[in-house]
């Protein structure tokens, strides 16, 4: 079973959130139906805008504690980095 760590945004440069899944589909329907409260509800990070997979679920989770810790510098480079428009990736993670 693969695992995933994902950062949601509420827009451009916007508010930012980090989670792990190891069903990303399901976890996007969640957050944009408003399923799970929380900060993502709460700020209305529901765009999908960069993700990572792995293997371990124990690797994502390690990575997704060490992106929490970033800089927002960072993360906002990490993401222009293979999402430079900010788009929108959740039709693409769901096929």
């Amino acid at each position: 079973m693969s695992a995933v760590v994902y950062i949601l945004a509420s827009n451009r440069n916007g508010t930012l959130y980090i989670g792990v899944t190891t069903n990303l589909s399901r976890r996007l329907y969640e957050h944009l139906n408003g399923l799970i409260d929380g900060f993502s509800k709460t700020y209305g990070a529901t765009r999908l805008v960069y993700a990572e997979t792995f293997v371990r679920i124990d690797d994502a989770i390690f990575r997704e504690k060490q992106l929490k810790k970033w800089r927002r510098s960072w993360k906002i480079d990490l993401i222009e980095g293979s999402n430079p428009e900010w788009l929108d990736l959740t039709a693409s993670a769901l096929l």
